[in-house]
């Protein structure tokens, strides 16, 4: 029903910004909960930000604990698009970075498998 594809990925030095895109195509989804995930080698696959959207609405944002202040989430309606900006980044901020969305209005408690849409992923390594 819905397809996400993530961009904007790269080799980047520490204290350096960047920003993802997630285009999505396919059916609207007018309530839902839009989220990034990151996984590094050798780690499980994390929750980073997230955003709940109740009648093409914001109703809530969150963010893990590792990103607090760093990192802010957004969605450009018009274009269909969902970002990621980051900054200040840090080398443990490398990771493949997924788009991914989940059929509610609230963050699923239940962690990543608790999302319905994933996106192919794209690569963010920050190194000097």
């Amino acid at each position: 029903q819905v397809l996400l594809v993530e961009s904007g990925g790269g080799s980047v030095q520490p204290g350096d910004s960047l920003k993802l895109s997630c285009v999505a195509s396919g059916r609207t989804l007018n309530t839902s909960y839009m989220a990034w995930f990151r996984q590094a080698p050798g780690k499980e696959r994390e929750f980073v930000a997230g955003h709940s959207w109740v009648r093409s609405r914001v109703y809530s944002a969150e963010y893990s604990d590792s990103v607090k202040g760093r990192f802010s989430i957004y969605r450009e309606n018009l274009k269909r698009t969902l970002y990621l900006q980051m900054n200040s980044l840090k080398p443990e901020d490398s990771a493949n970075y997924y788009c991914a969305a989940a059929l509610q209005g609230g963050k699923p408690s239940i962690g990543s498998r608790g999302y319905d849409y994933w996106g192919q992923g794209t690569q963010v390594t920050v190194s000097s």
